[in-house]
C-alpha cells in the first residue's frame, strides 16, 4: 500500500486528470469508456506520474478457508468428514456450480456494467469520490466488482500476515479507508490493482473468486457457505429471494446478516436495527433494492419481481459446526489429530484454521465402531463419588496407524464443562490432548522382562519368588539401591519360587523383584527410554536425555508407578507382537492442499528394529500365557486370533489391560481421572470398575481380530526358554527352618511330609526327594523330618537264621521267617535278604521278614 499522506486537492485532482486520460492512455480502461469528465495539463501529467508509481502487481493469495479431517467410509468411495477448522468458514465452488440468479443479483446491485469496463468503472468511481469529499458516507455503487474483489484480497491478506491484533486492525483499516484523501488513495489503488488482475484473469474468474471470497456476516465467508448457512441449500440452487438476499448482505455483511434474532446493531439513541421481530426491516430493504435493479436490467419479470418483493425474510439457518465437537464418539481421535498438525513446524494453527488442507486419517470406523459401543456398554460417563475415566486405542502393529481411540466421556472444550465432559485426551500425552498420562501399574514389567532376555537369561529359570523385605541386589550401574519396604502381591498372595513365565502369567510382584534384583534398574529403564517411552509431560525416564526424571530408579518403580499415555504402552506391545520393530503411532495417511495436491506428512519416525527378533518372540511366549489362564484370560476373546498381553494395576485407583495380536494392539485404560477411589469397592451396572477393563479390551480387541487376522507368534528362543539346571543342596540333617531356608534360597520349593522313623533326632530332616544333585530349578522337594524312634534294618544276608534272629531281634525288630529257596549247598539255611531290606529306617518293634535258602526247605519230605 503506497505510503504518505495526499491532500484531498492534489488526490482529487489526480483522479480527475485519470479519469479524463483513461481513454487514451489506457491506464485504467481496456474496455470502450467515454470520459465522464475531460481535463488536461498540470492535472493530467501529476494523475499519470502519480498512477505509475502506485503498485501495480497484486499477488492473489488464497483466501482462507477450513481445513477438513476425514476417516474412510467402509461403505462408500468418498471419505467422511469427520470435522472441520476455521477461521473463516468458506466452501470454494466452480463458476458453474453458482446459480444465475447470483449472478444476476450481484451484478446488478454492484456493478451493472461489468463486462463493459476494463476494471473500473469511472461513472461510479467519480460519484463515490464526490460522495466521500461531501462527507455523505454514501458509497452505494462506487467500487467496481474488481475493484471488491481487490479489497477482500487485501483484507484476507491482513488476517492472515498481521503479526498481531493491532497489526491486523491497522491493515484492515487501511484496506477499507472510505473516507478523506487516504479513501481516494486507496480508491486509486484498487483502480490499480483491478486493471491489473482484469489483464490477468478472466471476467468470469473474477466474478467467482470475487463471490467465493467476500464476506456474508460474522465467520460466513464465499457464495456456498452463505447459502449452506441461511438457507440450508447450495449456491446452485439457489432462488431469486435468496440470491437477492444474498446479494444485500454482502454489501454490509454484519448489519444485514440475518442469523441474530436479537438484532444486528444497536444506534445511538438505542434503537436495535435489523431485529427479527421486525422481519430484519434492514435486510429486507436492501433485498428490495437489490430485486428492484435486477427488474430494471431485465434479469427478472415483472411478476418474479413483485413475488419476491413481497415475500418475507426467512432465514433457514444451519450451522456448520466447527471443531472436534462434529466428530461425536471419534472427537478424542479428532483432537489428536488437531494437535499433531498443531505442533509440526511444517503446519502450525494457522494451517490448520486457514490452510484449506484434507487431512485423510487413519482411524477404521470396523474397529473405532465397537469401541465406541464398549465404552457406552461398559464404561458410565459419570460414576457417583469419582472422577471416572476410561479410554481405549488400538494400533495396527506394522505400520503404527491408530485404527481405534474411545473415551467414556463426552467431548466439550469449556472450562465449565459439566461432569462425565472433558477435551483431554486420556489416549495421549501432554502435547497431544493435555493429558499428563496414568500410572500403567504391572503392564510396566515388559520391561523388566526385556531386559532379563536381552541378558540372555530364560524365562524358564526358576526364582525365589517368595515375598519378602531381604531381595538383594538392586543397583543402578554397580551403585547399589536399598529396597525400601516390603512389596505387595495382588490380594496379598505370598508368592512362591517358580518360573519367569509363571511370574508374568500371574503377575506376581515379588517374582518380578527377583529377576530385577538380579538385573540393572538403569538398564530396565533404557528398554523403555528406547522404545520410546515417557512420562505423560514428556520426561525421560533415565538421565541419559533431556529432559527426565532428575532421579535414580528404585525398586518400586519396575512396578510401573509412572504417568504414562496409553497410546504410548500400546505401541511398546505392537513392538513385540510385530517381531520387535517398533513402527510410531501415527494418524495421518495422507495430507493435500485446496488444490489436491500432496503435502508432506507431519514430521515421524520411522519403522525400526527396537528389540531382536528371537528377545520379541520369546517374550510374547511369556506375554501370551497372560491370555491363556493368566491374569488377562477375562479378555481374550477366544476367537482363534493367537494374543499376547498383561494387566495393570495401580493400588486401588486405575487399572490397564493391553493386548496385541500380530496385527492389532489394545491398550485400554479404566480408573480415576483424578482422585483415589477404590475401584475394587466401587461398582457400575457392569460390576466392579477394576473389572471394567476386561469385557472392553475384549470387545475392541475382538473386533480387531475380525477385520485384521492375526497369525501365529514365532516360537521362543531355544536358548531364552531353555530348562536351567540348578544345584539341590543336601539337606539331611538339617532343622525343618532350615531345610526349608536352603531349599527356597537355591531356587526349589521345599513340601514338608509327615515325619518317618529314623535315626536323626526328632524334627531333624531325615530324607528328601529328589535328593542332592543337578536338578531343575523351581522342583518341588518333599522333605521329611525324623520321628526319633527309628532304627536301620541290620544287614544280615548269609547269616544263619539263627544268628540273623538274633540281630533282628537286638537292634528292636520283629524277624520272622520267609521264604525259603532251595539250594543244595545251603544246608541248614542262610539268609538271602531282609524285607525291609538293609540300611531301611523303621520304626522300633517293626516286622522284618527274613528270606533264605537251605537244603530242603519246609514242604520237602
Amino acid at each position: 500500500m503506497p505510503h504518505g499522506k495526499r491532500t484531498a486537492s492534489g488526490v482529487l485532482g489526480g483522479l480527475l486528470g485519470l479519469v479524463g486520460l483513461s481513454a487514451v492512455a489506457g491506464l485504467l480502461i481496456t474496455a470502450t469508456v467515454t470520459p465522464a469528465i475531460a481535463v488536461s495539463g498540470y492535472a493530467a501529467s501529476s494523475a499519470i506520474t502519480l498512477f505509475e508509481k502506485l503498485p501495480g502487481d497484486l499477488k492473489v493469495d488464497q483466501p482462507m478457508l477450513p481445513t477438513t479431517i476425514y476417516i474412510d467410509d467402509p461403505n462408500s468411495d468418498k471419505p467422511y468428514e469427520l470435522a472441520s477448522f476455521y477461521d473463516q468458514n468458506r466452501t470454494p465452488v466452480e463458476y458453474d456450480e453458482v446459480s444465475t440468479v447470483m449472478y444476476d443479483a450481484i451484478l446488478s446491485s454492484e456493478d451493472p456494467r461489468y463486462y463493459e469496463h476494463g476494471g473500473v468503472d469511472l461513472l461510479g468511481t467519480a460519484k463515490a469520490v464526490a460522495s466521500n469529499l461531501e462527507g455523505s458516507g454514501q458509497t452505494r455503487g462506487g467500487s467496481s466488482i474488481s475493484q471488491q474483489y481487490v479489497k477482500n484480497v487485501l483484507i484476507q491478506r491482513c488476517e492472515k500476515d498481521a503479526g498481531n491484533e493491532d497489526e491486523r486492525q491497522a491493515c484492515y483499516a487501511e484496506a477499507i479507508q472510505a473516507k478523506g484523501p487516504e479513501g481516494i488513495q486507496r480508491k486509486l489503488q484498487e483502480m490499480r490493482y483491478a486493471i491489473a488482475i482484469e489483464k490477468e484473469y478472466s471476467k468470469n474468474d473474477i466474478l467467482l473468486g470475487y463471490l467465493n471470497i467476500a464476506n456474508f456476516g460474522g465467520i460466513t465467508y464465499g457464495i456456498e457457505a452463505a447459502a449452506q448457512y441461511y438457507f440450508g441449500v447450495s449456491s446452485k440452487d439457489l432462488n431469486i429471494v435468496q440470491a437477492a438476499t444474498l446479494a444485500g448482505i454482502v454489501q454490509n455483511p454484519n448489519l444485514y446478516r440475518i442469523d441474530r434474532p436479537e438484532g444486528t446493531y444497536t444506534t445511538s439513541d438505542g434503537t436495535v436495527l435489523n431485529t427479527e421481530e421486525s422481519g430484519y426491516a434492514e435486510t429486507k430493504d436492501r433485498r428490495n433494492y437489490v430485486l428492484t435493479r435486477m427488474y430494471e436490467d431485465g434479469k427478472i419479470t415483472e411478476a418474479e419481481y413483485k413475488e419476491a418483493h413481497a415475500s418475507p425474510i426467512e432465514p433457514n439457518i444451519h450451522p456448520r459446526t466447527k471443531g472436534c465437537t462434529a466428530a461425536g464418539g471419534s472427537a478424542y481421535f479428532c483432537q489428536y489429530v488437531k494437535t499433531v498438525i498443531e505442533n509440526d513446524p511444517n503446519y502450525g494453527p494457522d494451517a490448520l484454521r486457514r490452510g484449506g488442507l484434507k487431512i485423510y486419517t487413519t482411524l477404521d470406523t470396523n474397529v473405532q465402531g465397537p469401541a465406541e459401543q464398549a465404552m457406552k456398554d461398559y464404561a458410565p460417563a459419570t460414576i457417583p463419588g469419582m472422577d471416572f475415566g476410561s479410554t481405549a486405542v488400538s494400533l495396527e502393529a506394522n505400520t503404527g496407524r491408530i485404527l481405534a481411540m474411545a473415551q467414556n466421556t463426552t467431548f466439550n472444550e469449556s472450562a465449565e464443562a459439566p461432569p462425565g465432559s472433558t477435551s483431554i485426551v486420556y489416549a495421549a500425552d501432554k502435547d497431544h490432548g493435555s493429558s499428563q498420562g496414568f500410572m500403567v501399574g504391572s503392564t510396566f514389567k515388559v520391561f523388566t522382562l526385556l531386559d532379563w532376555l536381552e541378558k540372555g537369561h530364560s524365562i524358564n529359570e526358576t526364582l525365589n519368588g517368595v515375598n519378602r523385605q531381604a531381595f538383594q541386589g538392586f543397583n543402578c550401574d554397580g551403585s547399589p539401591i536399598p529396597q525400601t519396604s516390603k512389596v505387595e502381591n495382588f490380594r496379598n498372595t505370598g508368592g512362591y519360587t517358580g518360573s519367569v513365565a509363571r511370574f508374568t502369567r500371574d503377575s506376581l510382584n515379588s517374582g518380578y523383584f527377583a529377576m530385577a534384583s538380579r538385573l540393572n534398574l538403569c538398564d530396565i529403564m533404557r528398554v523403555a527410554d528406547r522404545l520410546d517411552v515417557t512420562t505423560g509431560d514428556g520426561l525421560h525416564l533415565t538421565t541419559e536425555k533431556e529432559p527426565n526424571i532428575g532421579r535414580t530408579p528404585v525398586p518400586f518403580d519396575i512396578l510401573g508407578s509412572f504417568n504414562i499415555a496409553p497410546m504410548t504402552m500400546a505401541s511398546v506391545y505392537a513392538t513385540i507382537a510385530n517381531n520387535g520393530i517398533q513402527c510410531p503411532p501415527k494418524a495421518i495417511d495422507r495430507i493435500t492442499n485446496a488444490a489436491g495436491e500432496e503435502q508432506p506428512l507431519p514430521e515421524s519416525a520411522s519403522c525400526e528394529q527396537k528389540i531382536a527378533p528371537e528377545v520379541a518372540a520369546t517374550a510374547a511366549s511369556a506375554l501370551a500365557g497372560v491370555m491363556n489362564g493368566g491374569t488377562g484370560n477375562r479378555a481374550n476373546a477366544y476367537d482363534g486370533t493367537p494374543v499376547l498381553g498383561k494387566t495393570g494395576t495401580h493400588e486401588e485407583i486405575q487399572t490397564s489391560m493391553v493386548q496385541a495380536s500380530t496385527k492389532v494392539a489394545t491398550f485400554v485404560w479404566v480408573g480415576n481421572a483424578s482422585g483415589e477411589a477404590d475401584v475394587f469397592r466401587t461398582y457400575t451396572n457392569a460390576g466392579a470398575v477394576s473389572d471394567l477393563r476386561y469385557p472392553i479390551s475384549r470387545a475392541i480387541q475382538g473386533a480387531a481380530n475380525a477385520h485384521y487376522a492375526g497369525s501365529q507368534f514365532p516360537p521362543p528362543d531355544p536358548n531364552l526358554s531353555r530348562l536351567i539346571l540348578s544345584d539341590l543342596p543336601n539337606v539331611v540333617g538339617m532343622s525343618t527352618q532350615d531345610a526349608e531356608n536352603a531349599l527356597w534360597a537355591a531356587g526349589f520349593i521345599p513340601s514338608v511330609g509327615e515325619p518317618v522313623p529314623g535315626t536323626q533326632p526328632e524334627g531333624v530332616i531325615e530324607t528328601q526327594n529328589p535328593g542332592a544333585g543337578r536338578v531343575a530349578g523351581g522342583t518341588t522337594v518333599t522333605i521329611h523330618p525324623s520321628n526319633g524312634k527309628g532304627s536301620a534294618v541290620p544287614d544280615v544276608k548269609g547269616q544263619s537264621m539263627e544268628s540273623a534272629f538274633a540281630s533282628l531281634a537286638s537292634a528292636g525288630f520283629t524277624p520272622q521267617q520267609g521264604e525259603c529257596e532251595k539250594s543244595k549247598d545251603a544246608g541248614a539255611g542262610r539268609v538271602t535278604g531282609t524285607s525291609p531290606a538293609a540300611d531301611e529306617v523303621l520304626t522300633q518293634g517293626a516286622t522284618v521278614t527274613v528270606n533264605y535258602e537251605a537244603r530242603k526247605c519246609g514242604d520237602d519230605d
